[in-house]
């Protein structure tokens, strides 16, 4: 079974009001939807650095959480389309929540997007004590204890419950707001599994959790596209309505 997460780069949209030769003329605000010491805020802080030194204007981050992803995406939808605020979405809170939730924004036409920035795989962990030795062995073990183990989950569980669709594996699922948190009550042990980005390695190299698989192929985000590839995207984007300056890409 295979799955992929990936995080498409930010798309910082043309934005108006202003002669784009004269911009950036004060900070820029950068909306994360999701909270800190997750891969989107990660992501969204290097970005931000390498913008300010392209730009000349600091980057402010700004970390609204909830609901997905939908919360901050709404904040930002909200705010004055004149170039300095700006968002950093991915897969969940530009797509997949356009599908499945009633929006106070439209996630077609109230955005624009600039650039994909990064892809990364989705990486299967576990608690250090698990017994299995590798896939084959989890899944028999999670077979003989049905609904015995949880599974934490950040944003939406389609990995996780695509994984136990697929391999005929039932556990519980316990909601989040963010990887950060999700990761440390996976090195205390407090839940079994976690489907997430490759941030979390290092504490496997350091035997604080275990890596069991690396999910490619299972559902695909993209809008338009056809089969089933899983993708988390991460991008940042701007409002749209604006005149004609539009926002350096570098």
């Amino acid at each position: 079974m295979e799955a992929h997460h990936e995080t498409s780069a930010p798309n910082i949209s043309a934005i108006r009001g202003g002669p784009a030769q004269t911009y950036p003329t004060r900070p820029i605000t950068m909306i994360v939807p999701f909270a800190p010491g997750g891969p989107t805020d990660a992501i969204a802080r290097v970005l931000a650095e390498r913008m300010r030194g392209s730009l000349g204007q600091p980057i402010i981050i700004e970390n609204v959480s909830g609901a997905n992803g939908s919360i901050g995406t709404g904040r930002f939808a909200r705010a004055r389309p004149d170039g300095y605020t700006i968002d950093l979405g991915n897969a969940y809170a530009h797509v997949l929540n356009g599908v499945l939730y009633s929006l106070p924004y439209d996630v077609l036409n109230d955005f624009e997007p600039i650039l994909p920035l990064v892809t990364s795989p989705v990486v299967l962990f576990t608690r250090k004590t698990m017994p299995a030795k590798d896939l084959n062995e989890l899944i028999a073990w999670l077979k003989v204890n049905p609904d015995k183990a949880s599974a934490g989950f950040p944003a939406l569980p389609i990995t996780t419950m695509l994984f136990q669709r697929e391999t005929g594996t039932h556990f519980a699922l316990v909601p989040y707001r963010g990887v950060a948190l999700a990761v440390q009550d996976l090195v205390a042990g407090q839940i079994d599994l976690l489907f997430s980005t490759p941030e979390a390695l290092p504490l496997m190299r350091a035997g604080s959790i275990k890596a069991y698989a690396v999910m490619v192929r299972v559902f695909r985000t993209q809008r338009h596209a056809k089969g089933h590839h899983r993708h988390a995207q991460r991008s940042s984007h701007g409002g749209t309505g604006r005149s004609d300056g539009a926002i350096p890409s570098r």
